[in-house]
């Protein structure tokens, strides 16, 4: 596993990130081992939400940090909030209620970095600054950053929130990269040319912003994985292909095919299969070249004027 420093936020993280969405389910003794065998591998920045589980997949991670006290200080732990009751929700008391159920599930006195889930269409940012400034004085929450938020809606938040936002976490994927697509296809009547994100990617390299892409391995709106799907028959042939010539697996090419845009994504992946979790890790070892990064993009049917 190799490791990046996040801009204005947490140094020394591993390239890939853990989501623990699906870790609910895990009895006490898998927690540990998923936990224990995620750090073998090079794991150190586990992502989580108060929403996850409705709180449970936060209670089955601070129990296996209860139970392996010492392996706090070895890991980045990130969650977010504003998901709630139905709605988005920014509101400073809010924001602090959050934190203070998550602080006490994940079993822990400090938050490394806290994300807003997704944008609040009734966002006061004067407010939330000022949930920030009381959980960055108090201890509570070391970095902040958001979700799912476009260039104008991060601008609006820094312009009152004095701690800068360092990570924006976001879809994508190799068949789900409009993101990328955009930028290759500037002022064209295409379907590659409509830019859904305001140019997102630019904004948060200009900015010093990691974008961490969720869902890296599913297409569609977590429809499911593209990997092995015959909808998908060309790109997983190429990817094959791909994998075949630096030795590693088509979970692998996925997320090199990430790790491979200059900007220093670091992807989410919320697998508990700890086989294909050491398959990934493997793939922060490999660079793609240019010419086979570009193979994958044109197999995936994103057009190149």
């Amino acid at each position: 596993m190799k490791f990046i420093d996040i801009a204005s936020g947490p140094s020394g993280a591993s390239q890939v990130a853990l989501g623990c969405m699906r870790i609910g389910n895990l009895s006490p003794a898998e927690a540990d081992a998923y936990l224990h065998t995620a750090l073998e591998y090079g794991y150190n920045y586990f992502d989580h939400a108060d929403c996850y589980g409705n709180g449970v997949c936060e209670e089955v991670f601070g129990g296996a940090l209860k139970r392996n006290p010492a392996l706090r200080d070895r890991i980045i732990l990130q969650t977010k909030c504003a998901i709630h009751d139905g709605r988005y929700d920014f509101s400073k008391q809010h924001i602090l209620s959050s934190v203070e159920g998550s602080l006490k599930r994940l079993e822990v006195e400090q938050i490394d970095v806290l994300l807003l889930h997704r944008p609040d269409l009734l966002m006061e940012p004067e407010e939330v600054a000022e949930a920030f400034d009381a959980l960055h004085q108090s201890g509570k929450v070391k970095f902040f950053g958001v979700s799912n938020h476009s260039p104008a809606q991060i601008e609006l938040l820094q312009r009152s929130v004095k701690q800068k936002l360092c990570i924006n976490q976001m879809q994508l994927s190799i068949p789900n990269a409009t993101m990328v697509s955009s930028g290759a296809n500037v002022n064209l009547d295409n379907r590659d040319g409509v830019n859904r994100d305001g140019y997102l990617r630019d904004y948060c390299r200009l900015k010093g912003i990691t974008v961490q892409p969720w869902s890296p391995l599913q297409h569609g709106f977590i429809a499911g994985s593209f990997l092995g799907n015959e909808q998908f028959a060309s790109l997983n042939q190429t990817i094959k292909e791909v994998a075949d010539v630096y030795g590693v697996t088509d979970t692998g090419v996925a997320i090199a095919w990430l790790l491979r845009l200059p900007e220093k994504m670091q992807p989410v992946v919320g697998s508990v299969n700890l086989k294909r979790l050491k398959e990934i890790a493997d793939a922060t070892e490999i660079t793609l070249s240019a010419a086979d990064w570009y193979k994958i993009y044109r197999a995936a049917g994103y057009a190149l004027p």
